[in-house]
């Protein structure tokens, strides 16, 4: 059988695990997979039997990336990449993988090029081919066209293959990076990557008397304001409507906001408070109102349950993929967007109970991101073999 490794670094929120780890579980049919976790292991997180972990010294960042933090005994993060790149170097020579995919570098993370750099000097040597995996938005810099000249030097230097986790009906890439004319690998997008019903265990039931109203916020480390306000809201909902409001903090919510989350919950029988659960699309498909941040997997849980939604963007660092998927989705009238503004409990209240009274658009996306990702990884693993997918 041949071989698959993957490298993905999250640094924030779980988003990048969620996708990355959906993807690979799609390859196991057709390769020995090996995923490199360069990030925090989420305690709960399910990983498929067939692949083979290898979680590496973790890098994560704060709410506000600020600064990267790193596991204790080394004195800066160039140390932990140094020793994170021998720890790759060992890996690619044992492993001898068919193919590379690197999540999201050199669009991203290219804080990690101590270590991505040899690794991918070293695929070219043995002649493994090398596969960008991408979201269908770049985080875009100040300094746009320096940016996306390094990200074109490095693509043409370095790989094979651009895959774009997206459908260009939506949101092509070119709205977030102007350069793929540019690109002299092969460029193709795959649809959204989307969870399957597959990961729901049997014993995973959403059962409530009442309507459903679902608040989660991905990894936790941000997010904490809408938290916050859902709590403070849920004694405003108490008489208005029949619900019960399940919420999910997130595995990386500091424990002093999950302590003062789970206090307001013992005060409000229409709230119950839980870190993580590997089972949100089961809960979403019984919710009747999502209250969430607009994250690439929590959108696309979305779309695929068609639940009513609420999402608010982050912002932070600049960052603009969020508001910009959600406004998208806001104008097809499928979702709805959440201002700063309306994180006072009043005001929250009242547009929770609008939201429950509104039917969603109905549109179809290609979400077929998985299946056609196997089919692009397959063919490029076959030289001989073109690959005829329409992109």
């Amino acid at each position: 059988m041949r071989r698959l490794m993957f490298y993905c670094q999250h640094i924030l929120g779980i988003g990048h695990l969620v996708r990355s780890m959906e993807i690979v579980r799609g390859l196991t049919q057709e390769f020995e997979v090996f995923f490199i976790n360069g990030g925090e292991e989420v305690e709960g997180f399910q990983i498929p039997p067939a692949v083979q972990m290898l979680n590496i010294l973790p890098i994560k960042t704060d709410s506000e990336f600020r600064e990267l933090h790193i596991p204790p005994g080394f004195d800066n993060v160039e140390q932990v990449l140094e020793h994170r790149s021998e720890l790759l170097l060992n890996a690619l020579r044992d492993i001898q993988p068919d193919v590379l995919m690197i999540e999201l570098f050199p669009f991203g993370r290219r804080r990690f090029s101590t270590e991505l750099i040899p690794l991918l000097e070293q695929a070219k040597t043995i002649g493994t081919k090398v596969v960008c995996s991408l979201r269908d938005i770049v985080v875009t810099k100040q300094d746009r066209v320096r940016h996306e000249e390094k990200i074109c030097r490095l693509m043409n230097q370095y790989f094979d293959l651009l895959l774009i986790h997206g459908d260009p009906k939506f949101m092509p890439l070119e709205t977030s990076f102007s350069r793929i004319a540019d690109l002299n690998c092969e460029v193709h997008y795959t649809g959204y990557v989307v969870q399957q019903d597959h990961q729901i265990q049997p014993d995973a039931q959403v059962q409530h008397a009442e309507p459903l109203i679902l608040a989660s916020v991905g990894g936790g480390r941000f997010g904490h304001e809408l938290l916050d306000c859902v709590a403070q809201a849920s004694a405003l909902l108490e008489h208005q409507i029949p619900h019960h409001i399940q919420m999910f903090t997130g595995p990386f919510c500091p424990e002093q906001v999950f302590e003062r989350l789970q206090t307001i919950a013992a005060e409000r029988p229409n709230l119950s408070v839980e870190r993580f659960t590997p089972h949100l699309l089961k809960y979403m498909q019984q919710a009747d109102l999502s209250i969430s941040m607009a994250g690439y997997n929590t959108t696309m849980n979305v779309l695929t349950t068609g639940v009513r939604s609420m999402l608010l963007p982050f912002t932070g660092n600049d960052d603009q993929e969020q508001r910009m998927r959600s406004e998208r989705l806001a104008e097809l009238g499928i979702v709805n967007i959440i201002q700063p503004e309306d994180l006072h409990p009043e005001q929250f209240a009242k547009k929770v109970i609008e939201n429950l009274k509104r039917t969603p658009a109905s549109i179809t996306f290609d979400l077929e991101g998985v299946e056609k990702t196997a089919q692009f990884i397959k063919a490029i693993s076959q030289p001989s073999r073109s690959m005829s997918l329409t992109s």
